[in-house]
């Protein structure tokens, strides 16, 4: 699929929970927190949930919230995580 088709879903999705899979067989979990043009930033679960160790904006996540990006053309698979996963 096209990466506009992933930045539609992303943008639909944002503030929720997904694995995304890339081509190259990656997983990245965590919560869509951001979408550009060509990425989407990710809170990952967990211990490194606060990258940087900065809280900038009252989210408690580092890096002024957004995590770190995925870009959207790399994505093979974009799938939402059940609620009681995390």
């Amino acid at each position: 699929m096209s990466a506009g088709h992933y930045y539609g879903l992303c943008q639909r999705y944002r503030g929720r929970a997904v694995e995304i899979r890339t081509h190259d067989g990656r997983s990245h979990r965590g919560i869509i927190s951001n979408v550009n043009n060509n990425r989407v930033f990710l809170q990952p679960f967990g211990r490194n949930r606060n990258l940087g160790g900065f809280g900038y904006g009252g989210f408690g996540y580092g890096y002024g919230g957004f995590g770190y990006g995925v870009a959207l053309g790399a994505i093979a698979t974009l799938a939402l995580l059940p609620f009681f996963f995390w």
